[in-house]
């Protein structure tokens, strides 16, 4: 098993886990794309338990459940973690090594943003994953 490990922008957040991933996809939905500032939200979902985290991190809930965390001083969007299932993501920008995952999905592709052309064969749900 290989260490994950990410920061922030500015160095003063770090993050590390030995755990293995549990999946890894891109969300489109509106919330995503205000929290990153982005037209989508990469990330690398793993298991709470065992994520070390180190430094000024931030945190932002919701009422979807899903707490936010980013750097306090660069504003890096670092996490979305979801306490009800134990589990977070890690933002796929924030990883060291980002180029060991690819995403095996699309999420919420129904709030994509107009311009993006979604074309690398990876299955795309309009909203979260069927059941």
């Amino acid at each position: 098993m290989r260490m994950i490990a990410g920061g922030c922008l500015c160095g003063a957040c770090r993050y590390s886990t030995d755990a293995a991933s549990l999946n890894v996809r891109v969300c489109h939905c509106h919330r995503c794309q205000k929290a990153t500032g982005a037209a989508f939200y990469a990330r690398v979902m793993v298991p709470l338990a065992g994520l070390a985290i180190d430094g000024p991190v931030g945190w932002l809930g919701s009422d979807s459940g899903i707490r936010r965390g980013f750097c306090k001083g660069c504003g890096t969007t670092l996490f979305s973690e979801r306490q009800s299932a134990g589990t977070i993501g890690l933002s796929m920008g924030s990883l060291d090594r980002p180029e060991l995952f690819e995403p095996t999905e699309h999420i919420w592709t129904s709030s994509k943003q107009a311009w993006l052309v979604l074309n690398d064969g990876r299955p795309q749900h309009p909203e979260g994953l069927p059941a």
